[in-house]
């Protein structure tokens, strides 16, 4: 059985879910890859409480001296992706390429595919504690974000990322 709970941010709902133990999954309500588990209650757990701590914290932007337990599982490309995501510093941003380069040295291969990684970066399943909006285009463009680029520059200014340098993409949504 997987839980529910529902958090209401700045910038939107958003849906956590989790087994009763730790977390599973945090989206934005209408993320382009967010699945409803198919069996569900919503409930209110020792660990969603401790999620909507930590999410106030983040929205209030507080520094955040404490972990979520947290459950990732997919393919051992996306879990490696997505294990580079959770070591990106608050308030920095790395690039698909930069993703792509540390994978295929770790794996002792020659290139790896940004796209790959973009596609492993956008399927992540715990939004904002595994911080997928930290991740850019080599050229500086804010693309990607499966819970839309508006909130992605949100998520990036509230960290006081300077986003005006930044290109945007020709059809970003707004909140």
């Amino acid at each position: 059985m997987e839980y529910i709970s529902s958090y209401i941010s700045p910038i939107g709902k958003m849906i956590l879910s989790g087994d009763g133990e730790v977390l599973t999954g945090l989206s934005f309500q209408g993320d382009k890859h967010f699945l409803q588990p198919s069996e569900q209650k919503e409930v209110n757990l020792p660990i969603f409480e401790q999620t909507k701590h930590w999410l106030d914290c983040y929205f209030r932007g507080e520094k955040l001296d404490f972990t979520l337990p947290i459950r990732l599982e997919d393919t051992p490309f996306r879990l490696m992706v997505w294990e580079i995501l959770r070591e990106i510093p608050y308030g920095e941003t790395v690039t698909y390429k930069y993703i792509a380069d540390r994978i295929a040295k770790q794996k002792g291969i020659k290139v790896m595919s940004a796209q790959a990684v973009g596609g492993a970066v956008g399927h992540n399943p715990i939004s904002i504690i595994v911080p997928c909006h930290r991740v850019i285009g080599s050229d500086g463009s804010l693309t990607g974000y499966a819970a839309g680029i508006a909130r992605k520059i949100e998520l990036l200014r509230l960290e006081g990322i300077d986003t005006s340098e930044m290109s945007f993409p020709r059809s970003s949504n707004t909140l």
